[in-house]
């Protein structure tokens, strides 16, 4: 599955537009974290104990939009945009979306 930012892929055409690929999670954070997280708040720095939990939500979000996008029968998703909302305090949503295509 190619996945890309950009609207078009180099040397493929698009021939045929299946509709939008999603996939989302949403993560609260913990306890531990939170602790750790204070602790950094007070000396400065990378939260990394966030930044770890930021990456894996994205790369979850990006797996089920591919998943959305097989289940479509794309070749490839076009436009990869990804958000992320506050749900809650102290909860995210990271939503990944695109263009489910077919590729000649």
């Amino acid at each position: 599955m190619i996945i890309s930012t950009t609207e078009k892929i180099p040397n493929r055409e698009i021939v045929e537009i299946l509709g939008i690929a999603r996939g989302s999670t949403v993560r609260a954070r913990n306890i531990g974290r939170d602790i750790f997280a204070g602790l950094k708040n007070i000396v400065g720095g990378e939260i990394e104990e966030y930044t770890q939990l930021q990456a894996q939500s994205r790369e979850q979000a990006m797996q089920r939009m591919k998943q959305d996008a097989q289940r479509l029968g794309a070749d490839a998703i076009v436009n990869v945009r990804l958000t992320t909302s506050m749900v809650t305090q102290g909860a995210a949503e990271i939503l990944a979306y695109g263009t489910a295509v077919k590729l000649s």
